[in-house]
């Protein structure tokens, strides 16, 4: 097999097995009889288990970046641009419900410093997407504002994703609409000021 490949076919399996454990209870000799190889042919490739778990948060963190990013292209206005995002990662925690799983149960408090920080990435990732477009619809707005904004939103996301992985009846749209409900009044309302008070 060609090195990617068995490169992702070593990310799949270990993927599956951290969501399912959690980092600390997975053994790279799992990981390695599930792929079918030696525990050092996965050394070989990823250096250790936290190399290892840092590249699968990679992967997780380039698919939904793309897929958000993606999601509010051709938007035309900036609620269904919003909203368009917002359905998309709830969409993206349906479709790769492992790899969620993944971000939201790495034990930061055992994990070493770089996974830490690669899970800081992701959220820094959705913080400047969001940045940006509230920046194109609302370029008056000052940055520290379009930050904190960022983050909130950032911030529900990921709490309410907790939630809606543990409800199966829950759809992504009814998803994206508790959020939108709680985050698009305000910046509704900011949008307003600035076409009341142009510059």
């Amino acid at each position: 097999m060609p090195r990617a490949d068995r490169e992702r076919q070593m990310m799949t399996i270990a993927e599956a097995v951290f969501a399912e454990r959690g980092y600390a209870a997975t053994s790279m000799d799992e990981i390695a009889d599930r792929v079918g190889v030696s525990k050092p042919m996965i050394y070989e490739y990823f250096g250790s288990k936290e190399g290892l778990l840092v590249a699968c948060i990679r992967q997780v963190r380039t698919e939904l970046r793309e897929q958000t990013a993606q999601s509010v292209i051709g938007a035309r206005s900036p609620e269904e641009a919003l909203r368009s995002g917002l359905q998309a990662f709830f969409r993206f925690t349906d479709d790769h419900r492992r790899s969620w799983e993944l971000l939201l149960r790495t034990e930061t408090a055992v994990v070493g410093p770089a996974a830490v920080a690669e899970i800081e990435t992701a959220r820094q990732e959705q913080i400047q997407l969001h940045i940006a477009l509230f920046s194109a619809y609302m370029p008056d707005t000052d940055q520290r504002s379009l930050e904190a904004a960022a983050e909130i939103l950032v911030g529900a996301c990921e709490r309410l994703s907790v939630w809606y992985v543990r409800h199966d009846d829950v759809t992504p749209e009814q998803a994206a609409e508790h959020i939108m409900r709680m985050t698009w009044f305000g910046l509704r309302g900011e949008l307003a000021h600035q076409d009341d008070h142009p510059q």
